[in-house]
C-alpha cells in the first residue's frame, strides 16, 4: 500500500531522515513512534506529501504523495488545525466539502455525531469535539488511506475511548491507518505493527507484541500466598520485594519461574491465593533503545 525507500531530508547541516526505508500494508494500523527531534513529523509530512525531501521514494497506491493527496487516496489529519473560531461546524464542513468536490457527506458527519454540533461555533467546542471534527474531515473523501497524528492527544479517558472506537471501524472499513502518537499504550493496543524512529533511524519494526518480547526484558510476577511463608525465595529471581500482600518478583523466563514457583509453594505446603503476570509494555521498550540511542 505504501513504500518509502531511502527516504532522506536535512535541514541545512541538520541531517534529520538518514536513509529510511519501510513498507506499510494493506488495511493495517501502522504507528509510528519516536521522541522529539526524531524525525517523526518530518516523515510524515514526505509521506502526506507536505514537504519535499531530498532524496529517495515514498509510493501510495504507485502514486507520489501529491497525487495520491490530489486524487483523495490521502486524508490527513494533523496535530494542529487552525479553523476559524467563529464560523459554524455546519459551514465549516460544508466548506471543506466544497474544497473536495463531494456533496455534503451527512451520513458521514452524523456517524461521528457532528449533526448535534452544526450550528455551534467551532471555538465553542471542546477538544475532544474538535478532534472528533478533524478526523470526520480527514474522512470527506472517502481515502483508502488515513494519517492521524497525535489524535486523541488532550482528550479525556471517555473521549479517548470513543476515538479509539472509531479508529477500529475505519479499520473494519478496510481503510489503512498510520498513527503516530505519545500514547505508548494507545499504540500498543491499537496498531498492528510498530516503526521506532530515533535520530533518523529505524531501530524497530514489528508488531507491537514481537517488540515487547525481548529475553533481556524482565515479567513480574505478583504473588499472594493464603499463609505467609517464613521465607520467599525464587531461582532465576532478578528481584524480589513485599508490597502489602503481595510479593513483587521480577524474572527473566516467565515459563521456568512459573514451573519453579509452583514447585516450590507445593513443597512448602503453601497455597497461591492470587497470582498476576505484568509483561514488559510499549514504553518500556521504547525507553530502552532511546537510552541506547543516546549512547
Amino acid at each position: 500500500m505504501i513504500t518509502v525507500k531511502d527516504l532522506t531530508k536535512s535541514y541545512g547541516d541538520n541531517q534529520v531522515l538518514k536513509g529510511l526505508s519501510f513498507s506499510i500494508k494493506n488495511n493495517e494500523i501502522f504507528g509510528l513512534l519516536g521522541p522529539n527531534g526524531a524525525g517523526k513529523t518530518t516523515t510524515l509530512e514526505c509521506m502526506e506529501g507536505l514537504r519535499v525531501y531530498d532524496k529517495g521514494q515514498v509510493r501510495i497506491k504507485d502514486l507520489s504523495p501529491d497525487q495520491a493527496l490530489k486524487k483523495g487516496v490521502l486524508g490527513v489529519q494533523l496535530q494542529n488545525s487552525s479553523l476559524p473560531g467563529h464560523m459554524k461546524v455546519k459551514d465549516l464542513l460544508t466548506l471543506h466539502c466544497y474544497w473536495q468536490k463531494k456533496a455534503f457527506q451527512d451520513a458521514l458527519f452524523s456517524s461521528f455525531g457532528l449533526e448535534k454540533l452544526y450550528m455551534q461555533s467551532y471555538k465553542n467546542l471542546s477538544t475532544g469535539q474538535k478532534r472528533t471534527c478533524h478526523l470526520a474531515l480527514s474522512l470527506i473523501a472517502d481515502p483508502d488511506i488515513i494519517f492521524l497524528d497525535e489524535p486523541t492527544a488532550g482528550l479525556d479517558v471517555e473521549a479517548r475511548h470513543q476515538l479509539h472506537q472509531k479508529i477500529l471501524a475505519l479499520k473494519d472499513q478496510g481503510k489503512t491507518i498510520i498513527l503516530s502518537s505519545h500514547d505508548m499504550a494507545e499504540v500498543q493496543s491499537l496498531c498492528d505493527r510498530v516503526a521506532i524512529l530515533l535520530k533518523g533511524e529505524i531501530h524497530a519494526i514489528e508488531s507491537p507484541e514481537v517488540i515487547c518480547k525481548e529475553d533481556s526484558f524482565t515479567n513480574t510476577l505478583s504473588i499472594k500466598f493464603r499463609e505467609e511463608p517464613n521465607s520467599f525465595t525464587l531461582q532465576g529471581a532478578t528481584h524480589i520485594s513485599k508490597r502489602g500482600d503481595y510479593y513483587k518478583v521480577q524474572v527473566s523466563n516467565l515459563h521456568k519461574s512459573l514451573e519453579d514457583l509452583l514447585a516450590w509453594a507445593n513443597k512448602q505446603g503453601l497455597t497461591i491465593e492470587d497470582l498476576a503476570i505484568d509483561k514488559p509494555s510499549l514504553e518500556e521498550r521504547f525507553l530502552t533503545l532511546a537510552r541506547e540511542a543516546k549512547q
